[in-house]
């Protein structure tokens, strides 16, 4: 993996010790998952970045090079080893993944499992062996009898509104899964979620979308980073960004962190202002 831009908290070797760094200070090699987990480290309750937010949010979303967030409705086809090696490391990081319920029954989600590499860093962290699956759905239409709700290491979250069919949450919470409101009536809101899993110890958040979740976390101003990864691929047809939701009334900047490049993939990290 190879270092394109400084990275001020990574372990990887500087330009003047590392012995297989070149002298313009990258590196061509793979790095560590210890490595990648301290390029990727969530900034500290007390971090200046956080501005008192209740937790922090970061999304991690594959794009083609043409913009396309998936190919025939899916984005493992713009994936690769390498972009699944960073995906594993944010999961590894994070004390819930957040996702839409339209990408739970389109990727066939499962439980996050327990890694044996990360098993240290996460206790240290005071985190659970893995971290928890937060599904975000108006209606709950969800089926409850999948792995994610049966089997899970740690139990999955359904996050909606206080107007949500009671059909559906018995049959959620009789699945074993923990139901949190975050909106009034049947919608959620998308500023309102990063406080709900707070309020169960879920500070360290990455969003894995849909588009259209991602869209309603950064027009809400809920955003706190985007970590992006370029496919070298072209994928053309009609397919979504990997936001899509209501436009903000001003475009929000955020700067970039870091870039690593391996396989042809970019793996950028924007943080808010």
């Amino acid at each position: 993996m190879r270092r394109l831009f400084p990275l001020p908290t990574t372990t990887a070797p500087s330009p003047e010790t590392g012995p297989d760094a070149g002298p313009d200070g990258t590196t061509d090699r793979e790095w560590t998952l210890d490595e990648l987990a301290a390029v990727y480290a969530y900034p500290e309750a007390d971090d200046p970045v956080r501005s008192g937010r209740p937790g922090w949010l970061r999304a991690n979303m594959v794009s083609s090079l043409d913009g396309a967030a998936h190919h025939e409705g899916r984005s493992q086809p713009l994936s690769g080893d390498a972009d699944m090696r960073i995906f594993g490391v944010l999961r590894a990081l994070a004390d819930a993944v957040v996702v839409g319920a339209e990408t739970v029954r389109r990727e066939g989600y499962r439980p996050a499992r327990a890694r044996a590499a990360f098993a240290e860093r996460r206790a240290a962290a005071g985190q659970a062996p893995a971290p928890a699956i937060a599904v975000v759905t108006a209606g709950l239409d969800l089926d409850f009898s999948l792995p994610l709700f049966t089997e899970p290491l740690v139990p999955t979250l359904v996050v909606t509104g206080t107007g949500a069919p009671e059909d559906r949450v018995r049959a959620a919470r009789a699945a074993g899964a923990e139901v949190l409101f975050a909106g009034e009536g049947l919608g959620v809101d998308p500023a309102r979620v990063p406080g709900a899993l707070a309020g169960r110890g879920h500070t360290r958040l990455l969003s894995e979308g849909g588009p259209r979740l991602l869209g309603q976390f950064a027009a809400a101003g809920a955003l706190d980073e985007m970590c992006l990864s370029l496919s070298p691929v072209v994928a053309v047809g009609g397919a979504q960004r990997i936001m899509d939701g209501p436009a903000v009334a001003v475009p929000e900047r955020f700067a970039l962190v870091s870039v690593l490049e391996e396989a042809g993939f970019l793996f950028t990290r924007y943080r808010r202002f």
